[in-house]
């Protein structure tokens, strides 16, 4: 029998554990706590363990599954809250009150729910992995497709309608190994990427009705982005708004190791959240998995893997998927410390030499792709990772290891943040590598200048960077008036079109449509007031015109009145500002 020879923190090792593999999940101790072997040598297993070690001595028993740490997909999943390894909170809170019991396991999805199927299949037909076999209507939003494992194919024997719970068998098929039962529901590897036929390119925006996101530093679906930032720069919220107004189906929000209020913030505001473009609750299309900072430190490092797998399974039926990951840079402070428990030979600051790997694998899940069903639908999942370097210090492993991987930077900045400038993505530092694919579908659906005036507006911005330099030395009214006609566009740019307000009912969303017309506009105005000031006009009067306040409140022009607001506006302003020009 194989019983415990060690204890160091999570990390246990395993005397006499026979036929163990890698990345099989153990039973340790009398109270049976979830661990999983993450190094074999000679006899000896070592297994790191998800909940906490105490109490756990030499001599304690060791049960070993088989199995490599799986997660449980089918009906059930939108609307629950699960830890790091997949126990739903929620079940275990009404069992259980506010604290989980060591050892505790709880089914991930309810085995008593009964659920209405509707086959599409039928009985002679050849199926494989990733067909449908038909459906549930999960949520009022979502139709959930139950597909055939990938892996298995055969000829269906049978399948039936009605009501079934996820441990009953919906029909069989008939297999090269025999008869394999059908069920709603099946299991798989978190860390093993579920296969698809082809991954596409990233031609297709997600918009997020963030200016700042969608007009200047864009993310594809099925693309890539991080957002470091120091304490307080705002990652949370910006997450948090991308998880609720990104044109995404399904939101996957994994809180990896931070801190219990925030998560609690979380917790206590998602299920409260309204779709704003169906008026029902947000939680109808969401997942959320809680590993907070003082949760095991082992089960931080599952959280990310059982997270992106449950966002592959929704990508598998064909739906995009967002998946929010706050913040990666707890999850590599807990392979640091496992690192360190296992006395391997540590790389940069402490980190395990393997990190840069670790993080690729997790990023390369992103992705649009045609899946593994005959009619080749197309799903993604973008992945949109959180990145806490300390005192925000880009130059820390994490980070850079995470901008070698993705393609999209938001650069927090606390100085903006503490002037209250929200979000606080620094423009002359962020940067999105997905314009050049997206500018097509910008040509196409939007406006073939989009792309011209979006670079325009970063020229504005950055010549309004080294002009503070001279204005810190000499002051503004030293400059030139064009000059000053620079710096003033550069200030409407940043504060009517970056700032955003997350909690303004018609700020806190702008459509693509209305932030092209607003770049528009403020561009239009910048090029009348420099017409302007070569025919003799002064910046200060150009400010004090009355058409000016309506610019500077163009972020709350409502979405239906956007065609006919905007064009009575240009009129206007070019002709005040034509006639300030001429007098």
């Amino acid at each position: 029998m194989a019983v415990v020879g060690r204890v160091s923190g999570p990390v246990v090792i395993a005397d006499g554990l026979e036929g163990a593999k890698m990345f099989d999940v153990c039973r340790v101790g009398t109270l049976g706590l979830v661990g999983e072997v993450i190094r074999l040598v000679g006899g000896a297993a070592t297994i790191q363990v998800y909940e906490d070690t105490t109490g756990i001595r030499p001599g304690d028993p060791i049960e070993n599954t088989g199995q490599a740490l799986s997660v449980e997909l089918g009906p059930g999943l939108l609307k629950s809250i699960y830890d790091g390894v997949q126990r739903p909170l929620d079940v275990i809170q009404k069992s259980l009150g506010d604290f989980i019991t060591r050892g505790f396991v709880a089914p991930a999805l309810d085995e008593k729910a009964l659920w209405e199927f509707t086959p599409v299949a039928k009985a002679g037909d050849e199926v494989a992995g990733g067909t449908v076999l038909g459906t549930v209507q999960e949520t009022p939003l979502i139709l959930h497709k139950i597909l055939v494992p990938p892996g298995v194919q055969g000829t269906l024997k049978e399948l039936k309608a009605g009501k079934f719970t996820i441990r009953q068998p919906i029909g069989s098929l008939q297999a090269a190994g025999g008869n394999v039962p059908l069920f709603l529901a099946h299991k798989w590897v978190v860390r093993i990427p579920r296969p698809v036929q082809q991954k596409l390119a990233p031609t297709i925006p997600l918009v997020t009705g963030q200016r700042v996101v969608d007009s200047f530093f864009p993310v594809a679906k099925g693309g890539t982005a991080c957002i470091p930032g120091p304490f307080g720069s705002g990652k949370t919220v910006t997450q948090q708004q991308l998880a609720k107004w990104a044109d995404s189906d399904i939101v996957v929000y994994v809180g990896c190791g931070e801190r219990g209020n925030e998560m609690t913030e979380v917790l206590a505001t998602f299920p409260n959240l309204q779709d704003p473009k169906t008026k029902r609750p947000l939680m109808e299309r969401t997942v959320l998995i809680a590993n907070t900072s003082n949760m095991p430190v082992a089960a931080r490092e599952a959280s990310v893997y059982t997270g992106i797998t449950i966002a592959e399974y929704y990508r598998d039926m064909g739906y995009d998927v967002a998946l929010m990951a706050d913040s990666t840079s707890r999850w590599a402070e807990a392979m640091r410390e496992i690192s360190g428990r296992l006395e391997e030979m540590p790389g940069e600051e402490g980190y395990p030499a393997y990190l840069g790997r670790r993080v690729a694998e997790f990023y390369e899940r992103a992705g649009r792709v045609v899946t593994l069903s005959p009619d080749r639908r197309t799903g993604s999942v973008t992945v949109v990772g959180a990145v806490s370097p300390p005192g925000g210090d880009t130059s820390e492993p994490v980070s850079q290891n995470t901008l070698r991987v993705t393609r999209v930077f938001w650069a927090l900045d606390a100085a903006l943040a503490q002037r209250r400038h929200f979000p606080s993505i620094n423009w002359l530092q962020s940067y999105s590598l997905y314009i050049g694919d997206l500018e097509t579908w910008y040509g196409t659906n939007l406006s073939k200048d989009f792309v011209h005036l979006r670079q325009r507006a970063l020229e504005v911005l950055q010549k309004e960077s080294e002009l503070q330099e001279i204005v810190q030395l000499v002051g503004v009214d030293a400059l030139p008036e064009r000059e000053k006609g620079v710096l003033d566009v550069a200030r409407m740019i940043r504060e009517d079109f970056l700032q955003q307000s997350a909690y303004d009912d018609v700020d806190t969303y702008t459509s693509i449509q209305k932030q092209y017309r607003m770049l528009r506009t403020i561009l239009g105005f910048g090029d009348a007031e420099q017409d302007a000031i070569a025919k003799g006009a002064t910046v200060t009067k150009l400010q004090s015109l009355p058409v000016r306040t309506k610019l500077s409140r163009m972020k709350w022009i409502p979405e239906a009145e956007l065609s006919t607001q905007f064009d009575a506006l240009e009129l206007e302003m070019n002709s005040a500002v034509a006639a300030a020009g001429g007098a």
